[in-house]
Protein backbone atom coordinates (compact mmCIF):
# COMPACT_ATOMS: atom_id res chain seq x y z
CA UNK A 1 0.00 0.00 0.00
CA UNK A 2 1.34 3.41 -0.94
CA UNK A 3 1.12 6.12 1.68
CA UNK A 4 1.16 9.84 1.17
CA UNK A 5 1.86 12.44 3.86
CA UNK A 6 1.63 16.19 3.40
CA UNK A 7 0.82 19.34 5.32
CA UNK A 8 -2.25 21.18 4.01
CA UNK A 9 -3.99 24.45 4.85
CA UNK A 10 -7.72 25.05 4.68
CA UNK A 11 -9.05 27.42 2.02
CA UNK A 12 -11.98 29.81 2.48
CA UNK A 13 -15.00 28.64 0.48
CA UNK A 14 -18.04 30.86 1.07
CA UNK A 15 -18.89 30.64 4.78
CA UNK A 16 -16.99 27.35 5.08
CA UNK A 17 -13.44 26.09 4.83
CA UNK A 18 -12.32 23.59 2.18
CA UNK A 19 -9.46 21.14 1.94
CA UNK A 20 -8.02 20.90 -1.58
CA UNK A 21 -6.95 17.38 -2.54
CA UNK A 22 -4.41 17.24 -5.36
CA UNK A 23 -4.89 14.97 -8.37
CA UNK A 24 -2.05 12.51 -7.49
CA UNK A 25 -3.71 11.81 -4.12
CA UNK A 26 -7.11 11.37 -5.76
CA UNK A 27 -5.54 8.96 -8.25
CA UNK A 28 -4.05 6.92 -5.40
CA UNK A 29 -7.56 6.65 -3.93
CA UNK A 30 -9.23 5.96 -7.27
CA UNK A 31 -11.38 9.04 -6.67
CA UNK A 32 -12.52 11.97 -8.78
CA UNK A 33 -14.85 14.98 -8.54
CA UNK A 34 -17.90 12.69 -8.45
CA UNK A 35 -16.65 10.45 -5.63
CA UNK A 36 -18.53 10.61 -2.34
CA UNK A 37 -16.43 10.45 0.83
CA UNK A 38 -17.32 9.22 4.30
CA UNK A 39 -15.94 11.68 6.85
CA UNK A 40 -15.10 10.38 10.34
CA UNK A 41 -13.26 11.88 13.29
CA UNK A 42 -12.22 10.95 16.78
CA UNK A 43 -12.02 14.62 17.75
CA UNK A 44 -8.31 14.86 16.89
CA UNK A 45 -7.96 13.32 13.43
CA UNK A 46 -10.07 13.59 10.30
CA UNK A 47 -10.39 10.51 8.08
CA UNK A 48 -11.80 10.71 4.54
CA UNK A 49 -12.73 7.39 2.94
CA UNK A 50 -14.07 7.07 -0.61
CA UNK A 51 -17.52 5.49 -0.61
CA UNK A 52 -17.59 2.37 -2.75
CA UNK A 53 -19.91 2.67 -5.76
CA UNK A 54 -21.72 -0.70 -6.11
CA UNK A 55 -22.65 -0.04 -9.76
CA UNK A 56 -19.04 0.70 -10.61
CA UNK A 57 -17.95 -2.54 -8.91
CA UNK A 58 -20.55 -4.52 -10.89
CA UNK A 59 -19.42 -2.94 -14.18
CA UNK A 60 -15.78 -3.70 -13.34
CA UNK A 61 -16.60 -7.32 -12.43
CA UNK A 62 -18.53 -7.75 -15.70
CA UNK A 63 -15.65 -6.30 -17.74
CA UNK A 64 -13.16 -8.50 -15.88
CA UNK A 65 -15.31 -11.56 -16.60
CA UNK A 66 -15.35 -10.75 -20.32
CA UNK A 67 -11.57 -10.36 -20.40
CA UNK A 68 -11.12 -13.66 -18.54
CA UNK A 69 -13.43 -15.43 -21.02
CA UNK A 70 -11.77 -13.91 -24.07
CA UNK A 71 -8.10 -14.28 -23.06
CA UNK A 72 -7.78 -17.21 -20.60
CA UNK A 73 -4.57 -18.60 -22.14
CA UNK A 74 -2.82 -15.23 -22.28
CA UNK A 75 -3.78 -14.41 -18.70
CA UNK A 76 -2.55 -17.79 -17.48
CA UNK A 77 0.74 -17.24 -19.31
CA UNK A 78 1.12 -13.79 -17.72
CA UNK A 79 0.49 -15.25 -14.28
CA UNK A 80 3.36 -17.75 -14.65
Amino acid sequence: MRRCTMVKSLTKHGNSLALIIEKPVLELLGADAGTAFEVTTDGRALVLTPVADPQRRRRFAAALGKVNEKYPKALKKLAE
